[in-house]
């Protein structure tokens, strides 16, 4: 079977106890933690900056996937490979040269992802393949978390895990195809079965009472994809 990761995002956690929160959505089985940064500029709305995530590396057991709705990226992408992120994705519209920005986060150490919004086209991807670890296909457009997933996103999935597919018998190398936006349990086995592999979830997580109750029940359905 296929690895799956679920990646908790903590922009749906309590902000009052995120060092609490972190610890409990691992132990509860989580493979990342992801962490969106948000810079009321990219997108309309405020969150973490690379303080916060230097204070919750300590409680971060797993991979810390920092997911940069911010605008120009260069600068925040030095600042959070110091704070210990693991991952870091920007959008290829927030930078003036992707290939450069991408370096930049090979150069600190870090795996290096793009993120594509609903509207924004596969191609763009084809020319820097050789720099990724990770594609992140965005499900809702970005900047809340709670919202719905867009149906129309399982068409791209699969045309991007076809272009990842083909670069993997070329290259040797697998790139992680993630998706973020409106992961539920009762969508996560269809989103698996279009090609994704890395899943983040916000408020289906961190909105319930029991996060391994929830997290084991999106395994099970992943399970059910893999057959």
């Amino acid at each position: 079977m296929q690895k799956y990761c679920i990646a908790p995002s903590i922009l749906s956690a309590d902000f009052a106890c995120l060092g609490k929160e972190v610890s409990a959505v691992i132990e509860a089985g989580a493979d990342l933690i992801h962490f969106d940064v948000m810079d009321n500029h990219y997108v309309p709305n405020l969150t973490f900056g690379p303080m916060v995530c230097a204070a919750l590396k300590p409680y971060a057991t797993v991979p810390v996937d920092v997911h940069l709705m911010v605008e120009p990226v260069d600068d925040l992408i030095r600042s959070f490979s110091q704070a210990g992120a693991d991952i870091i994705t920007f959008h290829p519209e927030a930078s003036r040269h992707v290939d450069r920005s991408l370096g930049l986060i090979k150069e600190a150490g870090c795996q290096a992802g793009l993120v594509l919004n609903p509207a924004t086209p596969v191609y763009v991807l084809e020319n820097v393949l050789d720099k990724l670890d990770m594609v992140l296909l965005m499900s809702v457009n970005p900047g809340f978390g709670g919202q719905s997933f867009i149906p129309q996103t399982l068409v791209k999935i699969r045309q991007v895990r076809d272009l990842l597919d083909m670069y993997e018998s070329e290259s040797g190398r697998r790139i992680a195809l993630e998706v973020d936006g409106g992961i539920k349990t009762d969508n996560i086995a269809q989103v698996a079965a279009a090609g994704a592999d890395t899943f983040v979830a916000g408020s289906a997580i961190f909105g319930k009472p029991d996060y391994k109750a929830v997290i084991d029940e999106m395994r099970a359905e992943l399970a059910k994809a893999a057959v």
